[in-house]
C-alpha cells in the first residue's frame, strides 16, 4: 500500500480529490506483463549534441541502455549497460508492446511533497490542480475540449515522491495524446487567477478530508513518524500556506523539478520505435539541469553526493520528547494537538531559500505519538474512536519487500460487515482474531506505506468508545504474533500458502487495467531504473518461507530495520478517541501507550 494520493481529472473537477492506491513495494502493482519491455533513455540535443535517435539506442558509452529479455522467455532481470550517462542528463522512455485497442501514455516527474521546504509547501498538492488548464496555445476551455474529445481517460496525481500525468485512449489517439501531455507539462500559462481559483478548491478538499478520519489519520501518521522532515511534510496543503502560495511560488517549483532527468516516459501498448519518436519530438529539446541531486535508489545508502556538511546537518539537531512539530502546531480545524517523538529524534531544518532545497536528503523516521481531540458524542451515528499504530518499515528496493507484503495479505482485515465470497481475506488473522472475536470492533486493516528509502508498516482500527487501551492490546498481540515460533498463534505454513497465493492473485488481476500497467511501468522505472518482470516477483514470492516472514516481522515490529535515515525504531501512534453520553473515559497519555506497546516487547521505547 501507499500513501493516498490526489487524483486531478479534468472533466470532472468536484470528484472525490483522493483515492488509495493499490500499491505493492511503492509501485502500483509492482510488476510487469511477460510481452517484451524495452527501456532506453533519449538525450536531447541542446545537453549533449546527440543528432539522431539511433546514437542514443546503439551507443552504450552514451547513457544508461535497459533491454529486458522477458521477449526470449528469459525471466532474469532487464540487461543494464552504463556509460558515461551518469551526468543525469537523460529522460528515459519505457515502452510495452501490448496488444489491445486502447495505450496508455504517462510522464512521472521525480516531485512531490517529500522534497518540499518550507516556502514550497503544498505546491505539490496545488500543481496536481492545475494540470490541463490554458497553456500558450490553448485556453482552459479548449483544453477541456480536447481532453473530451480524446474519449479516454485523461488525469493528473500528485504523490509524497512522483508527479503523474497519464491518460489511456484509442491507439490512433496517442500521438494527439503524448502532444497533450507535453503541452501541459511544458507550456503551461499558469495564470494568477488559475492559481487563485485552483487554491479556493484545495480549501474545500482540506475541510472535506479533515472531516473524515479514515482519510485524514494515514496522513497524519506519516507526519508523526517523519517528524519534520521528507516523508513526514503535508500531502494536503497546510491551510495557513495557503495564502503563500501564487504564481512565482507555483513557476519557482516547476524551475526546480521539471528538468528532463527527473522524468519519465512511459508508452504501454506503443511500438518502442514509435515511443522514442514520439518522446523526442516532444520532449526531446527540453534543457537539463544539475541544481537537484536524485534520490538513491539502492534502498540502502543515499546520494553519493550528500557532503559531509549536508549529512550532518540532517542528523545534529536532536528534539525533546514534547517538542512541538512546525507541521503539527498548525494543523487546520484541531487544537491542543500533543506531539512527541524520541529524545534521538533528529529532526530536519529546512530552509527558505530555494537553492539550499536537498532533494538527496534520506528519510529520517522518529516515531512518535499524536493525539486528535475527542469525537463530542452523537445522537443520530455512532462515532468510533480510531487507533493507528505503525513501526518504520521497509524501501521499496528492499530485498525483504515481498515479505513484508505476503505479512500485510497475511494479516488481511476489513469492516466489520462484509458481503463475503472468496478472495476477500475472509480467512486473514485480522478477520478471524479480531473481527470475528470482538463485537465493538468496528474496522481493522493491516497497512504498508513503502517508499525509496523508507516505509511505513502497521495495523489501522477503529472501535465503540471506552475500548481504546483494549483495541491497542489486540493491535498489538497479533503484531507480536508474527515474530512467535511456538504456540497457537505461531504463522502455520497452510495461511503463509494461502496468502502468497493472494499476493500473487492480486498482483496479476490489477495489471489487467491499462492504466495500472502504465504507471506500474512508469513508476517502476523511476523508482528502480528498470523494468521489474512479473515473473521474478511471482517467483520470489513463492519463495518466501515462513521463516522469512517471522524474520522481517521481527525485524520491522522490533524496530530493528537499518534504513538510510537510521530511524529510531519506535512506534507511532495517531489516536482520535470518540466520547459517548453515558460514558466516562480519559484519554490515554503517551507514556501509558508506550508502556502497553512495550509490554508486548514491539519497538524501542522513546
Amino acid at each position: 500500500m501507499s500513501d493516498l494520493r490526489r487524483r486531478n481529472d479534468p472533466t470532472y473537477r468536484r470528484g472525490p480529490p483522493y483515492r488509495p492506491s493499490a500499491n505493492f513495494g511503492g509501485v502500483v502493482a509492482n510488476s510487469s506483463r511477460l510481452e517484451p519491455s524495452t527501456l532506453v533513455p533519449f538525450h536531447n540535443e541542446a545537453a549533449d549534441n546527440v543528432a539522431t535517435i539511433n546514437d542514443t539506442l546503439t551507443a552504450k558509452g552514451r547513457g544508461l541502455v535497459l533491454a529486458a529479455t522477458e521477449a526470449k522467455g528469459e525471466p532474469g532481470p532487464a540487461e543494464e549497460v552504463a556509460g558515461d550517462g551518469g551526468r543525469g542528463r537523460d529522460t528515459k522512455v519505457a515502452s510495452e508492446a501490448l496488444p489491445g485497442s486502447f495505450s496508455g501514455v504517462g510522464v512521472y516527474v521525480e516531485a512531490g511533497s517529500r522534497f518540499e521546504n518550507s516556502s514550497l509547501r503544498g505546491v505539490s498538492h496545488i500543481m496536481d490542480r492545475l494540470a490541463f488548464k490554458s497553456t500558450s496555445i490553448h485556453s482552459a476551455d479548449e483544453m477541456l475540449e480536447k481532453v473530451e474529445a480524446l474519449g479516454g481517460n485523461i488525469q493528473c496525481a500528485s504523490s509524497r515522491e512522483s508527479m503523474m500525468y497519464q491518460a489511456a485512449t484509442f491507439n490512433s489517439a496517442v500521438p494527439t495524446t503524448v502532444g497533450l501531455l507535453a503541452e501541459t507539462i511544458r507550456d503551461p500559462r499558469i495564470t494568477e487567477e488559475e492559481v487563485a481559483e485552483q487554491i479556493e478548491t484545495a480549501r474545500y478538499e482540506i475541510a472535506e478530508i479533515w472531516g473524515k478520519p479514515e482519510l485524514i489519520l494515514p496522513e497524519l501518521v506519516h507526519t508523526a513518524a517523519f517528524k519534520d522532515n521528507t516523508l513526514g511534510n503535508p500531502l494536503l496543503c497546510p491551510e495557513e500556506r495557503l495564502g503563500s502560495i501564487n504564481r512565482s511560488t507555483v513557476m519557482t517549483y516547476r524551475d526546480l523539478f521539471y528538468k528532463p532527468e527527473r522524468m519519465v516516459l512511459a508508452f504501454a501498448g506503443v511500438e518502442h520505435g514509435v515511443a522514442v519518436q514520439l518522446a523526442e519530438q516532444y520532449f526531446g529539446d527540453m534543457s537539463a539541469s544539475s541544481k537537484m541531486p536524485a534520490l538513491s535508489r539502492t534502498g540502502s545508502e543515499t546520494s553519493e553526493g550528500l557532503s559531509d556538511s549536508d549529512a550532518s546537518a540532517s542528523s545534529v539537531s536532536s528534539s525533546s520528547p514534547q517538542q512541538r512539530s512546525k507541521h503539527i502546531s498548525k494543523i487546520p480545524f484541531f487544537k491542543n494537538i500533543s506531539t512527541s517523538a524520541p529524545h534521538n529524534a533528529a529532526v530536519l531544518n529546512t530552509t527558505p531559500p530555494f537553492a539550499d532545497l536537498d532533494a538527496s536528503q534520506p528519510a529520517r523516521y522518529t516515531g512518535g505519538f499524536l493525539s486528535l481531540p475527542a469525537q463530542p458524542p452523537s445522537l443520530n451515528n455512532t462515532n468510533f474512536t480510531h487507533i493507528h499504530l505503525a513501526f518504520e518499515g521497509l524501501p521499496i528496493a528492499s530485498e525483504d519487500i515481498y515479505a513484508l507484503a505476503t505479512l500485510q495479505t497475511l494479516l488481511g482485515g476489513g469492516g466489520s460487515f462484509s458481503a463475503g465470497g472468496p478472495g476477500k481475506g475472509m480467512y486473514s488473522r485480522l478477520y478471524t482474531n479480531v473481527l470475528n472475536q470482538h463485537g465493538w470492533v468496528e474496522s481493522c486493516v493491516a497497512f504498508n506505506h513503502s517508499y525509496t528509502d523508507s516505509g511505513l508498516f502497521g495495523i489501522s482500527a477503529s472501535c465503540l468508545p471506552g475500548h481504546t487501551a483494549s483495541m491497542l492490546d489486540v493491535m498489538c498481540q497479533e503484531l507480536r504474533a508474527l515474530t512467535l515460533d511456538r504456540g497457537f498463534s505461531r504463522l502455520q505454513n497452510g495461511e503463509v500458502a494461502r496468502a502468497k497465493n493472494q499476493l500473487r492473485s492480486s498482483l496479476l488481476m490489477n495489471l489487467e487495467s491499462r492504466m495500472v500497467e502504465l504507471e506500474n511501468l512508469g513508476r517502476s522505472v523511476q523508482v528502480h531504473g528498470r523494468k521489474v518482470p512479473v515473473r521474478d516477483m511471482c517467483a520470489r514470492i513463492e519463495a518466501l518461507t515462513v521463516e522469512d516472514l517471522r524474520r522481517v516481522a521481527d525485524m520491522v515490529v522490533g524496530g530493528n530495520v537499518a534504513n538510510p535515515g537510521k530511524g529510531s525504531g519506535a512506534p507511532t501512534v495517531v489516536v482520535q478517541e470518540a466520547q459517548a453520553y453515558g460514558l466516562t473515559s480519559h484519554a490515554m497519555t503517551w507514556d501509558q501507550i508506550q508502556d502497553r506497546i512495550d509490554g508486548w516487547k514491539l519497538g524501542r521505547r522513546a
